[in-house]
């Protein structure tokens, strides 16, 4: 596993989605580690420099857990505040589930803690992947869209990082028909750079990812009805604190998570301590968003294990 680290002091670790790698969150790496605390971000199980074996059983939420632990032993860390967005919100919500002792908190961005569904999640995507395009169902076929968005990947990242923002609506894309590629149906985004991301920041993440591929991240999709699966016998409460913030434009908030994802949320959380929308932001909210995440990351973290040690230029 690869990781990037800043600062010294209590572990805060970071993990991402899908199509990221750890460097989406470097500018909060440095806000925390320049506060005294140790902000880690590593690249994810089949992301960047860390391995991306090809079984599919090895992109589980329950084997990436597993890193996340071994990486709280390899740092001698007893626990550590997890946050996570979009598969890596996912992934924590899991951890708390599985290993509630090792971590002091969580800080969720987008992604709401909802139950275990009573069917796998391809029952529900399938049927609409009938009606319109749908990625979740298009992803699921081995080699497909793999060589589509490894044969474009500048292309490809611009244009859903564009659309997943409050520049766009990203559910716009499933005005189309079944049958397309995704580059087909996402909006051609402008020229960089943007008021949210700059050429050099872009440049560092499609560089991952024009080595890479997607492979790697792809195989997350195709575990998710294996994650049900395994998670029958969890518990369905999340008992550790959590803080939640989302953007006001989050297409997960929208169409992926349910009529009333907070309410759903709110009722299966014994500790929540905070909930904050961003206005503006979409789904990169600590990228379009970064001053207000970065403050809601320093005060979630300094309720959940004690204010920052140092402040910056100190």
């Amino acid at each position: 596993m690869h990781v990037a680290e800043e600062g010294q002091g209590y572990p805060v670790i970071f993990c991402h989605g899908f199509p990221h790698g750890w460097y989406v969150w470097h500018r909060q790496l440095a806000v925390l580690g320049a506060f005294g605390y140790h902000a880690i971000a590593p690249d994810l199980r089949g992301y960047g420099r860390t391995e991306a074996p090809a079984e599919i059983e090895a992109h589980t939420n329950r084997a990436v857990v597993g890193d996340l632990l071994g990486l709280l032993d390899r740092l001698g860390a007893e626990r550590a505040v997890f946050v996570g967005l979009d598969f890596g919100a996912q992934l924590v919500w899991e951890l708390a589930l599985r290993a509630p002792e090792r971590v002091a908190g969580v800080i969720v961005l987008n992604n709401p803690y909802a139950p275990r569904p009573p069917q796998p999640p391809s029952t529900y995507w399938t049927k609409a992947a009938e009606r319109h395009f749908l990625h979740l169902s298009y992803f699921q076929r081995p080699g497909v869209a793999d060589a589509e968005l490894a044969g474009r990947p500048r292309e490809f990242l611009a244009n859903v990082f564009y659309a997943l923002s409050a520049d766009y609506h990203y559910l716009d894309t499933w005005s189309n028909p079944p049958g397309l590629g995704y580059l087909d149906v996402l909006p051609q985004a402008p020229a960089l750079p943007w008021n949210w991301l700059t050429e050099s920041e872009f440049d560092h993440l499609a560089a991952e990812f024009e080595r890479t591929g997607f492979s790697g991240g792809l195989a997350w999709y195709r575990a998710l009805d294996r994650n049900w699966e395994l998670s029958a016998d969890l518990p369905t409460r999340v008992t550790v604190p959590v803080h939640f913030l989302y953007g006001a434009h989050d297409p997960d908030m929208e169409g992926f998570s349910g009529r009333d994802p907070l309410t759903v949320m709110r009722a299966h959380l014994t500790d929540l301590r905070a909930v904050e929308k961003v206005p503006g932001a979409g789904h990169l909210v600590q990228l379009e968003r970064t001053g207000a995440v970065n403050d809601f990351l320093l005060t979630a973290v300094a309720q959940l294990v004690g204010p920052a040690t140092r402040t910056p230029g100190a």
